[in-house]
């Protein structure tokens, strides 16, 4: 089956294409503009041209469904729901946590956890298991503080993610790894995409909404 892959719940918008377990194109930039809104589109452009295929090839969409960022979340999810309606194929939605572990998993480490930026010193995370990535904990808003992930002080573990970077500065754990430059990547949606449309784990497209965690906080603007 032929599948797109869609992920912008972070500053990395992209996009891929799979047929069955085997990608055939991505496209994708990590960019601290959050540039979603201007470049999605684009990208499956450039990805079905790379892919060698059109839009009435595909089978299905998936969607890295978040958490993450609320805009950029929107227009995943908007954009995902746009072409499921118009090409009549189902829409496939994963844990974008998910899409962050896949490159560590069978490694040196006891867990993998994620952890992305949601402001200040709070992060979105979860724990998982580095053999059999299965998540062990609900995915959940963390304010980082110097005891926080204490029961994995005698375990290796990885932190991975934009907010990994935060967490080193105060963390009091001798034995972990931190790797900043991770971010949620739509190739990384193609295994559990392909097993979800094998299963037949289908969203309602209409009433679908992203995993957005948390509400939306704006800005205020000065008076």
């Amino acid at each position: 089956m032929k599948i797109l892959h869609i992920e912008t719940s972070s500053k990395n918008c992209s996009v891929a294409i799979s047929d069955g377990e085997k990608l055939l194109c991505v496209c994708e930039e990590v960019s601290e503009n959050y540039k979603q809104s201007e470049s999605l589109h684009t990208f499956v452009e450039w990805a079905l041209e790379g892919a060698e295929i059109s839009l009435k090839d595909l089978d299905a969409v998936s969607l890295g469904m978040g958490p993450g960022s609320y805009t950029g979340l929107r227009i995943g999810a908007s954009s995902a729901k746009g072409f499921c309606y118009g090409l009549k194929i189902p829409l496939i939605a994963v844990n974008s946590m998910e899409t962050m572990i896949e490159p560590f998993l069978d490694q040196k480490f006891d867990y993998i956890i994620p952890l992305l930026d949601a402001r200040r010193m709070e992060v979105y995370t979860a724990v998982f298991d580095r053999n059999s990535g299965k998540m062990l904990t609900e995915t959940e808003a963390k304010i980082l503080e110097e005891t926080s992930f204490q029961e994995f002080a005698d375990k290796k573990v990885i932190f991975v993610g934009d907010g990994a970077s935060k967490a080193q500065e105060i963390l009091q754990l001798s034995n972990a790894e931190f790797n900043a430059n991770v971010y949620p990547s739509a190739k990384y949606l193609v295994k559990k995409a392909t097993g979800k449309f094998n299963n037949k784990e289908f969203e309602n497209v209409a009433y679908f909404e992203p995993f957005y965690l948390k509400e939306f906080q704006g800005v205020k603007k000065k008076k």
